[in-house]
């Protein structure tokens, strides 16, 4: 079938995009073919110029398909792509009649590459429309023509932050920037393109040079130039630590088209397009990405019921978080703690996470007030009989939670869910107290809620089907990247994390530093220091954790450091009470990390320090992670390595650009992680001794990933 309908209106030619079968649109070979037709057999004599617009309800073009790199050879097959899609969006860029593009909804990646090679791009001010160059993310760059024609659009500096970073970039900011020449409402947003074919052929369009004057002087001179290429590198290599080659190249395609002109740097961006997908780190991130992308699909919707009001228990951080995306996802949310006037905290915390969106122009005023109204402040559990779920995010005590859910079960039908947000307690614990164990589960979110994308849920062996697939139907509505996996202490993500956080208080008491423990594993390609970590996620939390999971770990010969209650006993909490691994500041109302706490060293042996190796303590942390990721496979914890690797990349930063534990022990070969965990195991004892699971695969040299 058919990607592009065309209508003449007037003397325009509209060419609608309307993949057949799909949510959205993507830029692939039967899209690319048809332009090229389209293209070659229209008659610029027979119209006025074309109009490109989306059938879509809320997306232009989301991206090129990435299912093209993974059935292109590489480096060859794929560089070749680029150029096949550079030469189309030339011709596109160069036809005879003025070509507009109507933008509502996703315009991502070579979307927004088909937009930047029209003449013209109107947007509509939607907060469902975003524009963005996020191939980086993908350890890749833009292959179209991006590299070339943003920079000639917004201005170097510009160019560079997007495609460095791959943040997303909403109408207002757009315009701003120039990337788009005009906005209108969704429903305008034809109409408006249409009369600009009008106005460009009567030559009443000249397209302005919105970057400032300091931008415009030093981007107007090569040796000032040069100035900015050499900028852009510290600033990226100081962010990725060297981890991800795609920057550097991003730079060389940029430098190179304005120093030599645009047929040198797109000839270039398609050499390096294709070296890249051929490099490890995008053949990982690239895996990351399909995983992710399954993630967010319930293959068991039809088992699920429908969902329309959330009760959530506790107004805090996490309460106020999981209120925020549901609200944002048009969820009526009764949001309940012990006064109503901590509960109304939440909300106001709801509120100005929304008039921030607003003040970037993400959201109206008026979509702000309709989200906000959607959560209702509470103290009792009046209007509780009609919620569907109910989440509790309260402080980890298994008689408090036991206590809350028999409270629910009165306060709610027979059919309503209860869900748990806990971090380590077992679910069935939990659901001892229920009359309903079949309808308790773990929804694990993680902090800060709005902002991170994993959510773990865990079913016990009582949990009904239809429960699970109603929770994660809900996490996905959320927005939220959805794993499954079985109950158990600290289910996996927190219990991965455990052994790993352990190495780290191993190490301080063989005398590192701080600084240089958080440093050496920051530059491996963990976002946060574990140190930091600490202090982040709470050491009283971290003590509670140590306590949940001694006895699994003493049945393996693991005996776990004290020191966390030992710290917590001491009054050590980490940020939340200023008192942790670093010092912290108050600036402009917010409290900041600062210099290591010294005075912590006196629980690690004294305040002298010694150096110690980085490859060392980057593997001996990052192995004690990647075991018990498959011990966690071994036991059944897990469904399967995928979600293994998502629940550590998305919920604890495993680094991306390996792909996650089971991604990395591929590419390391189990029998090399084998080895390196025997050979710790001799100096360290049992906290190192390979899962069988492990071993097994080292003996037969299976991989965990078979694609």
């Amino acid at each position: 079938m058919s990607y592009l309908s065309t209508e003449n209106e007037d003397g325009v030619l509209v060419v609608t995009l309307d993949q057949p079968g799909e949510k959205v649109n993507k830029l692939d070979e039967q899209l690319i073919g048809e332009f090229q037709d389209l293209l070659q057999n229209t008659d610029p004599d027979s119209i006025e110029g074309i109009v490109l617009v989306s059938g879509k309800e809320s997306n232009f073009i989301a991206g090129a398909d990435v299912e093209m790199l993974k059935n292109k050879s590489a480096p060859e097959g794929i560089e070749e792509l680029s150029r096949r899609g550079n030469k189309l969006l030339l011709k596109l860029e160069n036809y005879p009649k003025p070509v507009v593009a109507a933008i509502h909804g996703s315009c991502i990646g070579g979307g927004m590459e088909v937009a930047m090679a029209c003449n013209y791009r109107v947007a509509s001010e939607h907060s469902d429309t975003t524009m963005g160059q996020p191939e980086v993310q993908l350890g890749l760059l833009p292959g179209g023509g991006g590299t070339q024609r943003l920079p000639r659009l917004i201005g170097v500096q510009n160019a560079l932050t997007y495609m460095l970073t791959g943040k997303t970039i909403y109408p207002r900011k757009a315009y701003k920037l120039g990337l788009v020449d005009e906005l209108t409402h969704r429903d305008a947003v034809l109409t408006a393109a249409k009369k600009a074919v009008a106005k460009i052929n009567k030559d009443n369009f000249e397209r302005k040079d919105k970057r400032s004057l300091l931008h415009q002087l030093m981007e107007g001179l090569s040796p000032l130039r040069k100035i900015i290429y050499s900028q852009a590198r510290k600033r990226s290599k100081s962010k990725t630590k060297g981890n991800y080659p795609a920057p550097d190249k991003i730079i060389d395609c940029v430098k190179e088209g304005y120093e030599n002109g645009m047929e040198a740097g797109l000839e270039l961006e398609s050499v390096n397009f294709g070296k890249l997908a051929a490099t490890p780190e995008s053949e990982a991130l690239v895996n990351l990405f399909f995983a992710m992308q399954g993630a967010k699909k319930n293959s068991d919707e039809d088992k699920g019921r429908e969902v329309e009001k959330i009760g959530v228990l506790g107004a805090g951080l996490m309460g106020s978080g999981i209120a925020d995306v549901s609200a944002n996802n048009d969820y009526r949310v009764l949001l309940k703690d012990q006064t109503v006037e901590q509960a109304g905290e939440g909300k106001k915390d709801i509120w100005q996470r929304l008039e921030k969106k607003r003040k970037k122009h993400i959201i109206s005023s008026f979509e702000r007030d309709r989200i906000s109204s959607l959560v209702t402040p509470t103290e009792t559990y009046k209007g509780f009989k009609n919620t569907d779920l109910v989440i509790e995010a309260v402080f980890e005590d298994l008689d408090l939670k036991q206590s809350i859910l028999q409270e629910v079960e009165e306060a709610t039908s027979d059919h309503a869910i209860f869900a748990s947000n806990t971090s380590s307690l077992p679910i069935e614990d939990i659901a001892d107290a229920a009359d309903r164990p079949e309808q308790v589960v773990g929804m694990h979110y993680f902090s800060p809620v709005p902002k991170m994308p994993l959510l773990e849920i865990i079913t016990t062996d009582q949990t009904a089907d239809w429960v699970t697939a109603t929770a994660r139907e809900v996490g996905i509505q959320q927005g939220k990247h959805v794993i499954v996996v079985n109950d158990g202490p600290g289910f996996y993500t927190t219990r991965i994390l455990s052994p790993f956080m352990n190495e780290a208080l191993m190490l301080l008491e063989e005398g590192i530093a701080i600084k240089e423990l958080d440093s050496h594993m920051k530059n491996f390609g963990f976002p946060v220091g574990p140190a930091a970590l600490f202090d982040e996620v709470g050491i009283d939390v971290a003590a509670h954790i140590t306590k949940v999971l001694n006895d699994l770990f003493a049945e393996r010969g693991v005996n776990p450091s004290t020191k966390p209650e030992e710290l917590f006993e001491a009054g050590y909490k980490g940020r939340k009470n200023k008192k942790g691994f670093y010092r912290y500041k108050q600036e402009n109302g917010k409290t900041k990390k600062d210099e290591p706490n010294e005075e912590i060293y006196e629980f690690f042996g004294g305040s002298g320090r010694t150096s110690m190796d980085a490859d060392t303590v980057q593997q001996r942390m990052t192995l004690t992670m990647v075991n018990e990721a498959a011990w966690c496979l071994q036991e059944d914890i897990l469904h399967n390595p995928v979600d293994g690797d998502l629940g550590a990349v998305l919920g604890l930063g495993f680094p991306p650009f390996l792909g996650g534990p089971f991604r990395y022990i591929d590419r390391e070969g189990a029998d090399t992680i084998v080895e390196r965990l025997q050979k710790y195991e001799q100096k360290h004892g049992p906290r190192f001794t390979p899962a069988d699971i492990l071993k097994e695969h080292a003996q037969s040299g299976e991989k965990f990933h078979q694609d």
